[in-house]
This record gives C-alpha cells, sequence and structure tokens, in this order.
C-alpha cells in the first residue's frame, strides 16, 4: 500500500453497525484500521476526507490568524480574548480527531469516546463564545452580570452532558437549545433593552447562530445524499455542508466579537 492509495474500501453494509449513520452514503468508508493506518487516511480519498479537511485546514488557520486580529493588551479584562481564542478553536479539534480515528480498531468504544470528544468542543464554543458576549451586553449591570454568567455555565454543563450522551443527531441538536434560547435573550436586551454593545455586532451574532442551527438541520434531514443517494459519497454531502456552516459561524462569532471589543474600549455606563 503506497502513501497515496489507501486499502480497498469498503461499502456501507460491510462496516460495523456504529459506522452506520447515514445510510444514503453507500460507499468509500475505510476499514477497521491502527492508528498509523487512519492517519495515513489523510493521504487517499475516502468519505471522510472531507470531513477531516473542512475542519483540519480551518482549526491551523484559527491558530495562526485569529491571535493576530485579537486585541490582546488593548481591554481591561484580558480573560475576554482568552476565552473567546479558546472558543473559536474547540469545535474544530474535536471534529478532527472524531473522523480521522472514528474507524479505529477499539472499536465502538473508542468511537463513542470521540463522538463525545466531538460534541464537547462544539459545546466549549457555544459556552465560551457566549461569555464575552453576556459580559459585554450587562457591562454596565455587574450584579446581574454575575449572575447571567454563572446561569450560562449551568446552562451549559448540562448542555454538554446531553450532547455527550445523545445517541441521536436530533437530541444532539436540541442539547444546545437552552443556550441558544439565552443568547437570544441577551440579544433582544440589547435591542428593545438597556443592554450594550456595539450597534455592528448583533447582526453578526444572529447570522453566527442562524449558520449553526441551518448547518445542524441540514446534517439531520441528510440533503443533498438523501435525494440521490451514492451520489456524495465523498463530497458534498449534508455532514461536510455542516462543517462549512460551522466554519462561517465560527468566523461572524469572531467578527462579532472584534466589535464589541473595539467598541468597549470607548464605552463608559453612564451614572445613574
Amino acid at each position: 500500500m503506497g502513501a497515496c492509495h489507501g486499502p480497498r474500501l469498503v461499502e456501507f453494509h460491510k462496516t460495523p453497525t456504529h459506522l452506520q449513520f447515514n445510510k444514503y452514503v453507500l460507499t468509500g468508508y475505510r476499514p477497521i484500521s491502527s492508528a498509523q493506518e487512519c492517519l495515513r487516511s489523510l493521504f487517499y480519498v475516502h468519505n471522510e476526507l472531507g470531513n477531516i479537511y473542512t475542519h483540519g485546514i480551518p482549526f491551523f488557520l484559527f491558530l495562526v490568524l485569529l491571535p493576530l486580529s485579537i486585541p490582546w493588551g488593548e481591554v481591561d479584562s484580558v480573560w475576554i480574548c482568552v476565552v473567546h481564542y479558546l472558543a473559536c478553536l474547540s469545535p474544530t479539534v474535536g471534529s478532527v480527531l472524531y473522523h480521522l480515528f472514528m474507524n479505529h480498531v477499539g472499536g465502538e468504544g473508542v468511537y463513542d469516546n470521540l463522538l463525545s470528544l466531538d460534541m464537547f468542543g462544539v459545546c466549549l464554543v457555544n459556552t465560551l463564545g457566549a461569555l464575552p458576549i453576556i459580559h459585554i451586553t450587562l457591562l454596565c449591570y455587574p450584579g446581574v452580570r454575575q449572575l447571567a454568567l454563572l446561569i450560562y455555565i449551568l446552562l451549559s454543563a448540562y448542555g454538554i452532558y446531553c450532547a455527550t450522551t445523545a445517541r441521536t443527531n436530533v437530541l444532539r441538536l436540541r442539547a444546545f437549545a437552552w443556550q441558544g434560547v439565552f443568547r437570544l435573550g441577551l440579544f433582544l436586551f440589547r435591542m428593545f433593552g438597556r443592554g450594550v454593545g456595539s450597534p455592528r455586532s448583533l447582526r453578526l451574532f444572529f447570522t453566527m447562530d442562524a449558520l449553526a442551527v441551518l448547518g445542524g438541520v441540514v446534517n439531520i434531514v441528510q440533503v443533498p445524499e438523501r435525494l440521490s443517494p451514492g451520489l456524495f459519497d465523498n463530497w458534498g454531502n449534508s455532514h461536510q455542508i455542516m462543517h462549512v456552516m460551522v466554519v462561517c459561524s465560527i468566523v461572524y462569532l469572531h467578527w462579532g466579537t472584534l466589535e464589541d471589543l473595539d467598541w468597549i474600549k470607548s464605552f463608559e455606563c453612564p451614572l445613574e
């Protein structure tokens, strides 16, 4: 087996049960492999290659480029910059490891652990990514802000438990519902209440959440492969589309947070 020529790929019905999660992807499955063989699969075409690279490439781009745009020394609360950076990186790390090693010889036990790691990364971007938004929105209400941060962290802990123990894509998406409702409440408080933040960041945050939800729905309905089973086995299937939407969602989170961080430098809460 050469570096560019992988092992004989298998069809859906010949894969282990725990890998049969999309019946519309008919071919291109890697055989059960050792860790080294999983790593070699980075260099030949199979039906997980697109999933690996649609998050692997953004991970390295975020790792190198995001620190160059984050105003580390220009804000009083440096923790905001740190948690934002970690939030942007977290979903791509778990995803790459999950898709790269999901066919590991360790079987269903290893697969379940990798899936939990993948979902944990998604939970982290929902959790860490919202903390700067909460902090800035409630900037003029220190007591309420601390309570809101605590409530959101508790909701996130519950969401992590639900997401990492869920057995279906629908339940995994539902695990993030309360976090989404909480963020929507913050956005409405900015729009119609006395919450603060950059006027331009709201549109970016709404786009961020819309892309994330739409990506999750696409993954659940398994379109376009449902419409033409076998045609999108290697490229263009619903999970890859979701990956692209998740990356775009992270970019909008980053843009929105940068807007808020730039805005906060010149803002002072009004005196009561």
